[in-house]
C-alpha cells in the first residue's frame, strides 16, 4: 500500500461562499479528512488509537492559497505524512485542478497523545513502521507565533457542533473563528491567501463564549483565541 493518498472529487455548492470558492471551515476539514483516512489506511489512524486509548492533535496548520478551489471543477486532493522524530509528526497536503495547477499547498505538525493524560507519546512507541515520504508540498518550519497588540475584540459562542469526537473544539472551527472577527466588510471586499494556525492548548467543550482579539492591516490580520486569560491559539490570515 502507498504512503500518499489521492483523491479525486468536485465541491458541493454548499461547501463554498456566495461567490462559489470554499469557505474556510470546508477548507481544514477537507485536510482533516485526508489526514484521518490517510492515517488508517497506514494503520496508525481512528481504529488504532481507539484501541490505545491515544489520539493524534494537530499543533500547526501552514496553508498557502494559490487560488481558492472553486465549486463543479474536478479536484485532486492529496496528502502524506513528510517526517517524523520523538513527539512529532509532519504532513504535508496538495490541492491540484483539472489540468494539474498547484491551488493549495499546506502543511502540518502534529503530537500523538495520550487521552487520559493529554500528554505527548512517543511515536515509535506505539507506531515503530511509521513510514514517511521526505516530499514537501510547503517547506516550512514549525516556530512559535509571535505576539502582537490587537486593535478590536470579537466575542462569539461555542456552539454543539463544534466539538469533535476527541471532546474539543475541532481544528477547522478556529480558521471560522478567524475569518469571521475580521467584519464583513473586511471579508466581503478580500480573499483569503493563506492561513497560519498555531495552537496552544484544548478548548473545553463546555465553554460558553470565546473572545477572539484581532489585529487587522489591509493584506494580513492576526488572531488571538482567547477564554478569560488563557490563549488557545494564535492564526494568520493572508488576504488579496
Amino acid at each position: 500500500m502507498g504512503i500518499k493518498l489521492e483523491e479525486k472529487h468536485y465541491l458541493k455548492t454548499y461547501q463554498c461562499d456566495r461567490y462559489g470558492v470554499i469557505r474556510p471551515v470546508m477548507l481544514m476539514n477537507e485536510l482533516q479528512g485526508l489526514a484521518d483516512k490517510n492515517a488508517e489506511m497506514l494503520n496508525g489512524g481512528r481504529t488504532f488509537c481507539k484501541e490505545h486509548n491515544i489520539a493524534w492533535v494537530v499543533t500547526h496548520y501552514l496553508v498557502d492559497i494559490i487560488e481558492l478551489p472553486r465549486a463543479n471543477e474536478e479536484l485532486t486532493f492529496s496528502t502524506w505524512p513528510s517526517g517524523h522524530g520523538g513527539v512529532k509528526a509532519i504532513r504535508d497536503f496538495e490541492i491540484r485542478g483539472a489540468d494539474g495547477r498547484l491551488m493549495v499547498r499546506a502543511t502540518s505538525q502534529w503530537v500523538l497523545i495520550d487521552l487520559t493524560t493529554r500528554r505527548p507519546l512517543r511515536i515509535s512507541d506505539f507506531l515503530p513502521e511509521w513510514s514517511v515520504l521526505p516530499e514537501r508540498a510547503f517547506d516550512r518550519t514549525f516556530e512559535k507565533c509571535a505576539d502582537f497588540v490587537p486593535s478590536k475584540t470579537h466575542v462569539i459562542s461555542c456552539r454543539y457542533d463544534d466539538i469533535d469526537v476527541n471532546q474539543h473544539i475541532n481544528n477547522a472551527v478556529y480558521a471560522v473563528w478567524a475569518t469571521e472577527s475580521v467584519g464583513f466588510e473586511y471579508r466581503n471586499t478580500h480573499k483569503l491567501r493563506g492561513l497560519e494556525i498555531y495552537f496552544e492548548h484544548e478548548i473545553n467543550p463546555n465553554t460558553p463564549t470565546v473572545r477572539i482579539e484581532v489585529l487587522l492591516s489591509p493584506h494580513e490580520t492576526k488572531h488571538k483565541i482567547m477564554t478569560d486569560e488563557t490563549e488557545h491559539a494564535k492564526v494568520i490570515c493572508y488576504w488579496n
